[in-house]
């Protein structure tokens, strides 16, 4: 009799035990949505050296001061002021130079200091920008350090790429779900830039021809920069 009794104990315990079990986690799926655009840029910004030599430190570096100052005021004609010039480098060491001894050696020998300013200039009018360069090359630029191109508020084209990532992310997880036979759910977990890694944000692409004589401006093409975006993004699977 008591055992009959602890049968039907455990037939009625058992749908209770059923009821309170935790609920199966539905199904998820991952993707990272990746999207571009090719925008064209507003800015330039060119870095020009100036070298001078001198006997003393203090000569060196006078000699450059002064053509760092032409430089500024030939990129003021320009309309370029303020903010959009900057010091990007200032450097003053020894110099030497090679000789040969009576006995035929090459040795290095001091010769006096060489004193060095480089100059960034940013500019916003791009068509002009071969022929600042010419100019500041006729003044006294010794060097060209390189051009790159920019935005000047980015955030714009950036939020956009951004939507686009997540417009991709959620195409590539309807097709996951439809290519498994299920149906998509609510969006579980949004990540941007995915945990593994950013997206390169801009890449621009910049050509600038060495000047050549007569007086020609420089040849610039400012290619378009790529702005990208990726997001991670987690789908619940719908029961």
């Amino acid at each position: 009799m008591r055992a009959a009794a602890g049968l039907l104990g455990l037939l009625l315990a058992g749908p209770a035990l059923a009821q309170n079990a935790p609920p199966e986690a539905p199904g998820r799926i991952s993707v990272v949505g990746r999207a571009s655009r090719e925008v064209a840029p507003d800015f330039a910004t060119v870095e020009i050296a100036v070298e001078s030599r001198g006997a003393t430190p203090a000569a060196a570096l006078d000699r450059t001061s002064s053509a760092a100052r032409k430089v500024a005021d030939l990129a003021g004609e320009f309309g370029i002021r303020g903010a959009d010039l900057a010091t990007a480098a200032l450097s003053l060491r020894p110099a030497s130079k090679t000789v040969r001894d009576p006995g035929g050696e090459m040795r290095d020998v001091p010769d006096g200091y060489q004193a060095t300013n480089a100059v960034s200039v940013r500019v916003r009018d791009l068509a002009r920008l071969g022929a600042l360069m010419r100019r500041l090359i006729d003044g006294g630029a010794d060097r060209i350090g390189g051009v790159s191109f920019g935005l000047s508020d980015p955030r714009q084209t950036e939020n956009a790429v951004r939507a686009d990532a997540v417009r991709d992310a959620r195409r590539q997880a309807e097709a996951l779900a439809e290519a498994a036979g299920t149906r998509l759910g609510r969006l579980d977990n949004l990540v941007s830039p995915p945990r593994d890694g950013a997206a390169a944000p801009m890449h621009a692409r910049s050509f600038a021809a060495k000047a050549s004589g007569g007086g020609i401006a420089v040849p610039i093409e400012p290619g378009p920069i790529t702005v990208e975006a990726a997001v991670e993004a987690t789908y619940q699977v719908a029961p």
